[in-house]
């Protein structure tokens, strides 16, 4: 938001914004899973939400979360600062330079050139709540398509979008979490350390990536908590340490 310090990587162009240290309830709650019935119940859904009640239990249980601070990219990579490390990067998904980059066959050739690292679950979904409880850092009423953001070049768009950290477009690119991909909480830790193992990683966001929505409640993906084992592709929204001083 206007005013809010921001670092930036130089080379690249990525700006970063500080997320204040804190703590919060991480995972789907039973009032934000009343509001989304609410929606439901007022004729905002186009389809059955039925699958979406039955995967619940991947976001819980709900649980308190310590966070330390952190810097977090203002928004995902885009295509053109993924090619100041990846210079023959190719994406078949942006529609243009400015817009957030798809990583398939380079992500991994991407995390290893990064001097940054991905951010934990926690991180993230801290970081997109803002210091909210409620589905979206908007609030509990239904999100739709003029909430995503997924170019970034037009700055006053993304002024407008940033939620109370300084943080544009979270949910609306799938993007890569350091954790891997379990089904629900269950005994993961209190502090904001990934989940670590084999197998693929968890993404957060994604509702602009199905854009246009075909009527399938794609709104779903912008919420906070939603989360699902990791795609085809997937964005990238760096995390880095506090500067001393």
């Amino acid at each position: 938001m206007a005013g809010l310090p921001a670092w930036q990587h130089t080379p690249s162009g990525v700006v970063f914004r500080a997320v204040p240290g804190g703590t919060f309830r991480m995972g789907l709650s039973e009032e934000e899973l009343a509001a989304v019935r609410a929606i439901d119940r007022n004729g905002g859904t186009e389809d059955s939400l039925d699958s979406f009640f039955a995967g619940a239990g991947d976001a819980q249980p709900v649980r308190e979360v310590r966070v330390e601070p952190f810097l977090i990219a203002r928004h995902p990579l885009t295509v053109t600062q993924v090619r100041h490390w990846l210079p023959e990067y190719e994406d078949d998904y942006a529609d243009a330079d400015s817009g957030a980059a798809h990583l398939e066959d380079d992500l991994d050739d991407l995390l290893e050139a990064l001097p940054f690292r991905l951010p934990s679950e926690a991180e993230w979904e801290y970081a997109a709540r803002a210091g909210t409880t409620t589905l979206t850092f908007r609030g509990d009423g239904k999100p739709g398509a003029d909430q995503l953001v997924d170019d970034f070049g037009d700055e006053q768009r993304i002024a407008a979008a940033e939620n109370a950290f300084g943080l544009a477009g979270m949910g609306s690119s799938n993007e890569l979490c350091a954790d891997v991909w379990i089904s629900g909480f269950t005994g993961a830790p209190s502090d904001a350390r990934p989940r670590t193992g084999d197998g693929p990683r968890t993404a957060r966001g994604g509702a602009a990536d199905l854009y246009p929505w075909q009527g399938c409640d794609e709104w779903l993906l912008l919420l906070a908590a939603t989360r699902y084992e990791q795609p085809e592709f997937t964005s990238v929204r760096p995390v880095a340490p506090l500067p001393r001083g």
